[in-house]
């Protein structure tokens, strides 16, 4: 049977106004549009206890495997500071050529350490590679449970994002790969001393690339290849508001590092800090024109108009000054020069940067240590 023009249109008619119902593409519906909310986590850290000579610290290896010559070196430093070792179940194992110990072995030793009352402190024997293999193999709630520090640097900063996003405050510092060389150099001692309640007042010398301003906020961040892959993640702690951002890096080339950059940039990261410490960027690439990481950093971080202290000596290079993770501080950067300061208790004492060095370390034992040579 034939339809009549005037059906054809009827239908035609009731199809389209349909089509409109279902596709919600009117200018007054776009006004109603909300876009999703961005999730907000405030980083609230608790400090662990300080340590008292006597205290057990644990010696762990997350990442990397070190050998246990430098395991065993390193617990006659912690012997000589009046602490007493405690080598993880585990340490010593190597599993698929670097691996120090399998997934499960390797979080095995971090539950053993962390539920343990006795052990005080975790040290973590080197970084490399491997925690991010760990974020889901923890909970944040175990971490939380018994507050110790936890030690570490380079892929370690995965574990201090964890710990931050737990509530306990961590140590970026020294590790026994560098422990293992007598522990008497600044930055072993400097680590010493802020584990039994000497905090550092860190004074820099001026930085070309520096932005003055003050700041206060919760320092987060670490190894920018470690912690950048980890957005999103139970790990991520720059998800929190109000952030000191650290950022540090090693054998890296600048495209690299201003791709890591721009994806925290892209996510939000950026719009969350309200200051930014460059450390170290040791042996990395020089394949733009610009003078140095700092100064390509410069030019992206100058349009959010918030303070930045470049120039601090923590990360791979030689001196690698302890940092409180976590911890609430202050950055005050001047045209004369820069101070970071622990707003935790503890006595506190004042330490001029530009007065320490360290004997030179060979490139490749830096790069081995990092996990990027071998």
């Amino acid at each position: 049977m034939k339809l009549t023009k005037q059906l054809w249109m009827l239908v035609a008619s009731i199809a389209f106004c349909g089509l409109n119902t279902l596709t919600s593409c009117s200018d007054d519906d776009d006004d109603n549009v909300t876009p999703a909310p961005q999730e907000q986590v405030v980083i609230n850290c608790e400090k662990p206890s300080y340590l008292q000579a006597g205290d057990k610290v644990a010696l762990i290896s997350p990442s990397y495997f070190t050998p246990m010559e430098n395991v065993e070196k390193t617990a006659d430093v912690l012997r000589s500071w009046g602490l007493e070792p405690v080598v993880g179940p585990n340490v010593g194992k190597v599993v698929d050529g670097r691996y120090a110990g399998t997934v499960a072995e390797r979080v095995s030793d971090i539950r053993w350490a962390l539920s343990d009352p006795s052990i005080k402190a975790i040290i973590c024997n080197r970084g490399g590679y491997g925690t991010i293999q760990l974020i889901d193999q923890l909970t944040l709630a175990e971490l939380k449970a018994s507050p110790k520090w936890l030690v570490g640097f380079s892929d370690i900063s995965t574990l201090h994002g964890l710990m931050s996003r737990a509530g306990v405050m961590s140590l970026h510092g020294t590790m026994s790969s560098f422990l293992a060389k007598g522990g008497k150099d600044a930055t072993s001692t400097l680590m010493r001393d802020l584990l039994m309640g000497q905090v550092p007042r860190y004074e820099l010398p001026a930085h070309k690339q520096n932005i003055t301003g003050q700041a206060t906020g919760v320092l987060v961040g670490g190894n920018l290849c470690t912690f950048a892959p980890n957005l999103g993640t139970q790990a991520d702690a720059t998800m929190g508001r109000d952030l000191i951002l650290f950022v540090e890096e090693v054998e890296e080339s600048m495209h690299n590092i201003d791709r890591q950059m721009r994806i925290l940039q892209m996510n939000g990261v950026l719009n969350r800090c309200k200051g930014v410490i460059l450390g170290e960027f040791t042996d990395c690439g020089t394949e733009f024109t610009y003078e140095s990481v700092e100064a390509m950093l410069h030019e992206m971080l100058a349009e959010y108009h918030i303070p930045v202290l470049c120039g601090f000596p923590g990360g791979h290079g030689d001196v690698n000054l302890p940092l409180v993770m976590g911890a609430p501080v202050t950055i005050d950067v001047r045209a004369d020069g820069a101070s970071l300061q622990f707003n935790i208790d503890g006595s506190q004492r004042d330490v001029q940067t530009a007065d320490i060095s360290a004997k030179p370390t060979p490139l490749a034992a830096r790069m081995r240590l990092a996990g990027k040579w071998e």
